[in-house]
């Protein structure tokens, strides 16, 4: 697998698929944002909030060879909200991104970031949105090298000890 061609197959979380498989992924994700002291619900979520979280999202996945290794929530404006830009009738949002931190930097997230941003704008939306912690530098040069600006800020404490920085991107 090279970073420009990544082998995944990337589609939508199915009954058969296991939810606590999808936590633990999520939970290895988020453990270096963990140890950075950042409390994302995503570094201590247990399967009833993985469960609860993809509710009223699409819940996309990624596979390589036969297991779960990517995973990213989106949600419409109307399961959007706390913020004035996510509740924009042309904002779509993007949540719980996480890939495998082994497989991360092979071009797995980009891959899911891409199909995420057609989807978004397959159902209408003319902005994928998403936040992280401000002091997430890493993340946020990242998003911003994929073409996403900064919007606002948002606290959602108590769920989070961090306030949050709101990203978005145009869609073409």
């Amino acid at each position: 697998m090279s970073a420009q061609n990544p082998n995944i197959e990337i589609r939508l979380l199915e009954e058969s698929d296991s939810i606590h498989d999808l936590t633990l992924l999520v939970n290895r994700a988020y453990k270096r944002l963990a140890d950075m002291g950042l409390r994302y619900v995503a570094t201590w979520q247990d399967d009833d909030i993985t469960q609860e979280r993809i509710r009223d999202a699409e819940c996309w996945i990624g596979i390589l060879d036969g297991r779960i290794v990517a995973t990213a929530l989106l949600r419409d404006r109307e399961h959007s909200n706390g913020t004035p830009w996510y509740e924009r009738p042309d904002v779509a949002v993007l949540g719980q991104f996480a890939v495998e931190p082994d497989l991360q930097g092979m071009g797995i997230g980009s891959a899911m970031l891409r199909h995420l941003e057609n989807r978004a704008h397959e159902t209408g939306a003319s902005e994928l949105a998403l936040d992280t912690a401000e002091s997430a530098d890493h993340l946020i040069k990242w998003y911003e090298k994929r073409g996403y600006r900064f919007i606002d800020y948002v606290d959602w404490r108590p769920l989070t000890n961090y306030r949050s920085v709101i990203l978005s991107k145009t869609l073409l």
